[in-house]
């Protein structure tokens, strides 16, 4: 698409929101039962093009991708109504008998960038935000994942007219291009290096960014646990979507007691869930692609205990287990998003959080412990965006839960209120009366200082 169409389309939607039209909230439920009818309209070939770009089981794509959208959705519709609402705040008494409140109104034409990895859940996810906001979105599929990225532009411009949601297919040349448009806020999901990007190309405008990043997302595992849940649940968590999760637990830090045994379970549990042979499992997905597979393959560190075995021509890396890491091993670099666990030990946790904060704030954190102790120390003195006590991804299955990062694991946060919040102006107003106009502020001041102190204490 060329830069004129782009620019078009930009102009299209800023006269559409300047027409007020997307500011009713009546309007606004009516654009998110459409989004709604239309992913129902398209869900088996939704679920197909997840398969196809991910190797995705209709069961894994269904309950982490359309599923959490079809609950944001129904979250959305029944609370639109109290979020858009002006909401009062506390009045000063020097300022009474004034009325604060807070008026939320939308920003304007915003930008959606989403990845590859949830290539569904992770552009229409923010989209619902935008929309229950009240402003148009220009939307970017990403190209890495094609089946699904058509199957989105279907899916808008099916429920939409570009005026309101517009998608923009193509790769690096065509993101390039919109980044440099002004846009009233830009929301972007991926790695580290691209966030870096979007941000100094939204500083040109000025214009205000929720970036969705990632990091190495430990699991911090006590000797204190249930050993065949708390494998069960890691294996589940770092496996899904072969590995490719931005919240995956990207290394285990163990009690160097219970290694051994959890190390044992966890084997148990890749074979319970996908088999002897993983390859020939339904439910265990694929890379991406041929550049991210090499890229995996090159991580280095440890020795494998479990899986290893890969296919280039099926872009198939086994569940893998990685011991004896330590973390100077280039697999403790960056964040591995793939099917490979590297595993660290401590004696204390002392020591555990000393080895977790050498590396920059992480998206997400797990602690498996029966000792509310051990993970509430975690909780307080661990930076990072979120994550669970004894379970692993499930908190950004709560729509009232804020999901976003901290420091380089992102800005801002979205899901539910969070989301719509993130896409609107919180315009402060006070509104006074004309009657009880105390001459206290006004000059002369003479010797009212005094009086001043003490109405404002």
């Amino acid at each position: 698409m060329s830069s004129s169409q782009v620019q078009s389309i930009i102009q299209r939607q800023r006269q559409y929101f300047a027409s007020g039209k997307t500011r009713s909230i009546d309007f606004r439920v009516a654009q998110l039962h459409k989004l709604k009818d239309g992913i129902k309209a398209l869900e088996r070939e939704i679920l197909e093009a997840l398969r196809l770009d991910l190797g995705k089981s209709g069961f894994e794509a269904y309950g982490t991708e359309v599923g959490l959208i079809y609950e944001e959705i129904n979250h959305a519709l029944a609370h639109i109504h109290g979020w858009t609402r002006p909401r009062p705040v506390p009045t000063p008494l020097v300022h009474q008998p004034s009325l604060s409140k807070i008026h939320p109104q939308p920003k304007g034409v915003v930008l959606l960038i989403s990845p590859w990895n949830y290539p569904f859940q992770l552009l229409i996810g923010p989209l619902i935000g935008a929309i229950a906001a009240g402003n148009c979105a220009v939307l970017k599929p990403s190209e890495v994942a094609p089946k699904t990225s058509a199957v989105l532009g279907l899916l808008i411009s099916r429920s939409f007219s570009p005026e309101f949601c517009a998608v923009i297919h193509g790769g690096i040349a065509e993101t390039t291009q919109l980044l440099k448009e002004q846009f009233d806020h830009i929301f972007f999901t991926g790695s580290i290096p691209v966030g870096r990007i979007v941000m100094r190309a939204a500083a040109e405008h000025l214009t205000p960014v929720t970036l969705e990043l990632g990091g190495k997302s430990p699991c911090f595992v006590d000797q204190d646990i249930d050993l065949n849940v708390t494998a069960r649940r890691i294996v589940w968590g770092k496996f899904t979507n072969a590995g490719q999760t931005c919240v995956a637990p990207d290394y285990l830090l163990v009690q160097r007691g219970v290694k051994n045994d959890l190390v044992t379970m966890m084997k148990k549990q890749i074979a319970e869930l996908y088999g002897t042979d993983p390859m020939g499992s339904p439910d265990y997905g694929r890379i991406i692609n041929e550049h991210h597979f090499d890229r995996l393959l090159r991580l280095k560190g440890g020795s494998i205990v479990c899986g290893g075995q890969s296919d280039r021509s099926r872009l198939y890396i086994a569940p893998t287990l990685i011991d004896h890491v330590k973390m100077d091993d280039n697999i403790m670099e960056d964040e591995i998003f793939g099917p490979l666990l590297p595993i660290l030990t401590f004696d204390t946790l002392d020591e555990g959080l000393a080895l977790a904060k050498q590396r920059p704030n992480p998206l997400a954190c797990y602690a498996f412990s029966k000792r509310a102790a051990f993970s509430d120390r975690i909780i307080d003195e661990l930076p990072f965006g979120g994550g669970c006590v004894n379970n692993v991804l499930v908190h950004l299955g709560v729509p009232g839960l804020p999901f976003g990062g901290i420091g380089s694991s992102g800005i801002g946060a979205y899901h539910g209120e969070q989301g719509f919040q993130s896409f609107s102006h919180l315009k402060s107003i006070l509104k006074s009366p004309f009657m009880f106009d105390l001459p206290l502020r006004y000059p002369p001041y003479k010797k009212r200082l005094r009086l001043m102190r003490q109405l404002m204490r």
